[in-house]
């Protein structure tokens, strides 16, 4: 259909309403957009109601535009779970029957002690925690002992937090791979996590050394077919680990929101080589969803729509711009910290595809693994549905 390039962010955490069975999950009630800008009285997020995010649901603040600059839907999660690897691999085309494994009295001790024995190293902590209150806890002892610190989430995660000056990043690294190479079968979280902090007891602070070490896809992405049929592939921060570091032929690091989007903007602009520039804005979820943090998320989604406009500004005629989310983590939810399992939007604009069209409520994620296909005219056999058949050139 085009050799011109797509331009996919995920605005991780920004669903816009509970799926039908939200019920199962204990997230009855969640809607992450419209429930933040209810309480923050609306959001002032000009572009984006421009493009048609107010068209997909109500969102106090963004009615709906009378001519859509995009076209816009929202999509459902058909794999089991709720996490940030399961909704970006259904996003590439792989859908999960199962959920990853969630531990959240923590590891079985037989687990724990394989790990120690090969990793040389003594654990402390082993519990569901958040990791900034167990640093707190525990962050003194390690650096009197030189223990380190196992923790997990709501999530499919084996979290490591080691302050630097104990465990040096390449240490901790090193840590982290070993015990990626012992979860698997029914102990295969979906990522092992380095959480490096610095400073002394009273005022530990997480670095921005965090990496993420993903289980390995159980099967093709668009990403790999992508690369198969000689097209380039750019990861933009956090995608990059999601996927195990596979699919993509270059990557660019970058930590904040505002890193991200100006390093896809900068690309955007610039780079011809890559056909998907492929980034995850990653604070909606770090930073703000996990931490019940309404206003932040809100002047996060403001600041958002901001880098947007710049984006559109620096698009190709036959670009392709994507926005979408990979979940929910709704703030304002305050008996949880956990991520929601909601719909997600979708935004499609492109200067030369016609605007204002609404595609619907899409049945899998995946239908932009299709779309992406279909784009680039590549075969597949990736579940989901394309929905560039629905979109005509101006």
């Amino acid at each position: 259909m085009s050799h011109g390039r797509v331009i996919l962010i995920i605005i991780d955490a920004c669903g816009v309403g509970e799926l039908p069975d939200a019920d199962q999950y204990g997230d009855s009630g969640s809607a992450t957009l419209p429930n933040i800008a209810r309480a923050v009285a609306g959001l002032d997020m000009p572009t984006c109601q421009k493009l048609g995010l107010g068209n997909i649901v109500p969102i106090k603040g963004l009615p709906p535009a009378e001519k859509p600059l995009a076209c816009f839907g929202k999509m459902a999660e058909k794999s089991a779970g709720k996490d940030s690897t399961t909704g970006h691999w259904e996003i590439g085309g792989i859908i999960m029957e199962k959920p990853f494994p969630l531990f959240p009295r923590g590891f079985p001790a037989e687990l724990v002690d394989e790990f120690q024995q090969r990793a040389a190293v003594t654990v402390i902590g082993n519990l569901a925690a958040s990791g900034t209150e167990i640093i707190k806890q525990l962050g003194e002892r390690q650096l009197q002992t030189g223990e380190i610190i196992l923790y997990t989430s709501a999530d499919s995660v084996f979290q490591l937090a080691a302050h630097e000056d104990i465990f040096p990043l390449d240490r901790l690294y090193e840590i982290c791979a070993i015990a990626r190479e012992i979860l698997t079968g029914e102990f295969a979280v979906a990522r092992v996590i380095a959480r490096p902090f610095t400073g002394q007891p009273g005022s530990f602070v997480r670095t921005a050394g965090r990496k993420d070490f993903s289980l390995q896809p159980p099967s093709d992405t668009i990403l790999d077919l992508m690369i198969a049929g000689g097209f380039e592939t750019l990861a933009v921060g956090k995608t990059y680990d999601l996927f195990a570091e596979r699919g993509f032929t270059s990557r660019m690091e970058a930590k904040s929101n505002a890193e991200i989007l100006e390093e896809m903007i900068h690309a955007t602009k610039s780079d011809t080589r890559h056909s998907l520039i492929f980034g995850n804005c990653v604070d909606f979820d770090m930073l703000w969803g996990h931490r019940n943090d309404t206003e932040s998320f809100a002047e996060g989604l403001e600041q958002f729509d901001r880098h947007a406009a710049e984006l559109l500004k620096v698009l190709n005629e036959d670009d392709l711009l994507i926005i979408t989310a990979d979940h929910g983590c709704d703030p304002t939810i305050k008996s949880s910290t956990d991520h929601t399992r909601e719909y997600v939007p979708l935004l499609v604009h492109g200067k030369d595809i016609s605007h204002g069209v609404n595609l619907g409520t899409r049945a899998t994620f995946a239908d932009i693994a299709c779309s992406i296909a279909h784009f680039f005219d590549l075969n597949h056999q990736l579940p989901g549905t394309s929905f560039m058949g629905s979109i005509v050139r101006r």
